[in-house]
C-alpha cells in the first residue's frame, strides 16, 4: 500500500489531525485528540499501527504473518502491520475504519490515552 494514499485516507476521517512523534519517528493520526493510526518504519519497512479490540487484534496476528503486536503502544489493543506485506489495500482500509471507530468509542467514554 502507498503511504501517501493511506495518509490521505486517514486524514479524511472526521476530526483527523496529523502530528509527528519525534522520539518514535512516527506520524500520528488522531481524531479529536485520540490516536487511531501511526505510520512509521520498522526495520526499514513501512508500517502502520492500528487499534482494535483485543479479540480482533489476536485474530489478526494469528491469521496474518504481516500483523504483530505494536512496539510502542498497548499490545493487547494495538497491532502493527507491514504496508508492503500480504494484506490487501481493502483489508487495511477496513482496519483503519475499525481503529477510528475504537478511537470514537474511547472519546465517548471520556478516556483520552494514546496507549489504550
Amino acid at each position: 500500500m502507498n503511504t501517501s494514499d493511506l495518509l490521505t485516507y486517514c486524514m479524511s476521517k472526521p476530526g483527523a489531525e496529523q502530528s509527528f512523534k519525534e522520539c518514535w519517528q512516527a506520524t500520528q493520526i488522531k481524531s479529536e485528540g485520540v490516536l487511531f493510526a501511526m505510520l512509521y518504519e520498522v526495520k526499514g519497512r513501512p508500517a502502520l499501527s492500528l487499534k482494535a479490540t483485543p479479540a480482533l487484534a489476536e485474530l489478526l496476528r494469528e491469521e496474518h504473518n504481516d500483523v504483530f503486536p505494536s512496539e510502542h503502544l498497548n499490545k493487547s489493543h494495538w497491532s502493527t502491520l507491514w504496508l508492503d506485506g500480504s494484506l490487501k489495500d481493502s483489508q487495511i482500509y477496513y482496519l483503519v475504519d475499525a481503529s477510528w471507530q475504537q478511537a470514537d468509542a474511547t472519546r465517548e467514554a471520556g478516556v483520552n490515552h494514546d496507549d489504550h
